[in-house]
C-alpha cells in the first residue's frame, strides 16, 4: 500500500507540474495588468477575471488587452480546471504604426492554452484593405468541438505626429 501510495504521489506531482501550464503563453508571456475576484473562495483561490496586455508582434504601435475569466478552487489549484471560452478583445493603436514583414490575412498575434490538452484561446489579425483597418478577432477552439464564442476590435490606421499612416493592404501576402 505505502508503494501504491508512493506511486500515486508521483504521478500527481507530475500531472500537476504538466498543467501547471495551462495559463502560460505559447509565444511569451503577455503583461499583467490586474486580477478581480468574482467569486470567495473559502480555502482555495478566487474565481477572477483576469486582465492582460499583448503587443501585436508583427505590426509596431499597436497593443491588445484581453479580459479571461480565471477558475479558482481545487481544480483551479491544481491546475486541471477547463477554462470557460468567454473572453474580451480591445486593440489600440498606441504609437506611430510601422509593419515589420506582410502577413496573411487571420495570422496569429498570440495563442494561450486554456485547458491541459484540448482548448487554446488565439489573437488573430486581418486587414480591412478598403477602410485601412486592422480586424483582431479573439476565439477559443477545442479539438473535439468548437467554440462559438468570439470578440473582434478593430484599429483604424491613423498618422501618428508627422509620420503618415501606412497602408495595411500594401503589407498583405497574396
Amino acid at each position: 500500500m505505502t508503494r501504491l501510495f508512493r506511486h500515486a504521489v508521483t504521478v500527481a506531482a507530475v500531472l500537476s507540474a504538466l498543467v501547471a501550464a495551462p495559463v502560460a503563453a505559447d509565444e511569451g508571456e503577455p503583461d499583467l495588468i490586474f486580477k478581480k475576484s468574482t467569486v470567495w473562495k473559502m480555502l482555495t483561490p478566487d474565481h477572477k477575471l483576469a486582465t492582460y496586455a499583448i503587443d501585436d508582434p508583427l505590426v509596431e504601435g499597436v497593443a491588445c488587452h484581453f479580459t479571461v475569466p480565471e477558475k479558482g478552487g481545487v481544480s483551479g489549484l491544481l491546475g486541471v480546471a477547463e477554462e470557460v471560452s468567454d473572453i474580451s478583445l480591445a486593440c489600440r493603436q498606441v504609437g506611430p504604426v510601422a509593419f515589420k514583414e506582410s502577413f496573411e490575412q487571420g495570422d496569429e498575434v498570440f495563442r494561450q492554452r486554456r485547458s491541459f490538452m484540448f482548448k487554446k484561446m488565439r489573437i488573430v489579425r486581418g486587414c480591412d484593405v478598403k477602410r485601412n483597418v486592422l480586424v483582431y478577432l479573439v476565439y477559443s477552439d477545442k479539438i473535439i468541438e468548437g467554440s462559438p464564442k468570439n470578440s473582434t476590435s478593430t484599429v483604424p490606421i491613423m498618422p501618428w505626429g508627422d509620420a503618415a499612416a501606412p497602408r495595411c493592404g500594401d503589407f498583405l501576402e497574396d
